[in-house]
């Protein structure tokens, strides 16, 4: 399915940054230099026309031009990104099946059994890009600051409600480490993704959200969310002049989204190793860098040996803040 088709249909809140994708997939990739004759199957395990199928299409269609191979897209939401992920852990290893993952590739077995393991069932080739996570509020809040927020919930325990999407995702455990940290008692609301939990706050359904700030950039840049805080220790600069939940108080608190992708367990070295490389070198291309950044992603590609580490410490970080805070899988 073309771009153009797969965002047709989509949440009003991603509109801009799915036809913007669309128009920027038509121009700019030059001539393909046709070196492999193979069709490789590119899952990812979330709706149509969000960040990471944006992502995988933008990097799949210049990977095509440049070197060759056919990718057929094949989007496979559901049961928190397990069942596109145990698809991947299932097929041939082989080198024709990829997998786009995320912070929920980590996070979702260690709440739940599942038929992979994250460190084990997956060869990682690269991790391409990072978000931050953001705390907002409506534009009409009173809530001017982080610590409003705070004092307001301290005000009325179990009573203010944040929207976040997921289970299973880097949202879901910036709640819960802001609840830790913060030693306050907020009620989640529990949306299927960044759109509807965005959509929420619109219609002041809810107190607060924490979403991705891709997800959320469009209205907030228009005036119709504010912005508190970066669930991050360092600023970022798609959001320079928003402070982080660290300077404010929280330094325990740093949880931003990340993607990558990996390969099935076995497949062999050399085809790891080229798929790394073509993957790597797309997510750094001069012609899709800067297109990346303005949807608000902050290219990484770091391959091989520096993911599998990443997803080591990712792995480790996440069972600690699940077992302290009892989360439970529902």
């Amino acid at each position: 399915m073309s771009l153009v088709g797969a965002l047709r249909n989509r949440a009003p809140g991603a509109a801009l940054l799915a036809m913007t994708a669309a128009a920027w997939l038509t121009t700019g990739l030059g001539p393909a230099r046709a070196q492999e004759q193979r069709t490789i199957k590119l899952l990812i395990p979330f709706q149509a026309g969000g960040g990471s199928d944006i992502l995988g299409r933008f990097l799949s269609d210049l990977i095509s031009r440049t070197h060759g191979p056919t990718f057929v897209v094949e989007n496979r939401p559901g049961a928190g990104t397990a069942i596109a992920t145990e698809a991947a852990a299932r097929a041939e290893p082989d080198g024709n099946t990829v997998l786009i993952v995320g912070n929920s590739f980590v996070i979702n077995p260690l709440l739940r059994k599942r038929n992979y393991d994250p460190l084990t069932s997956f060869e990682p080739l690269c991790l391409l890009t990072r978000s931050p996570n953001v705390v907002t509020v409506h534009s009409s809040s009173p809530h001017r600051t982080l610590p409003d927020l705070v004092n307001a919930v301290r005000a009325k325990p179990g009573e203010v409600t944040m929207a976040i999407n997921g289970p299973f995702t880097s949202q879901q455990m910036a709640y819960e480490k802001l609840k830790r940290s913060a030693n306050i008692d907020m009620v989640a609301v529990t949306f299927s993704g960044g759109a509807p939990s965005v959509n929420a706050l619109l219609g002041q359904h809810v107190a607060a959200l924490v979403v991705n700030y891709p997800s959320a950039g469009e209205v907030i840049a228009a005036g119709n969310l504010r912005t508190l805080a970066i669930t991050a220790l360092k600023r970022n600069p798609l959001v320079p002049d928003i402070p982080t939940v660290g300077e404010l108080g929280y330094p325990e608190i740093d949880e931003d989204v990340w993607f990558g992708i990996v390969a099935p367990a076995k497949t062999p070295a050399p085809v790891v190793t080229q798929l790394a490389d073509w993957f790597g070198a797309a997510v750094k291309a001069p012609e899709l860098e800067p297109k990346l950044g303005k949807l608000g992603y902050s290219v990484v590609g770091a391959c091989g040996q520096h993911f599998a580490s990443f997803l080591k410490a990712q792995h480790e970080a996440y069972d600690q803040i699940i077992r302290e805070a009892n989360i439970k899988g529902k």
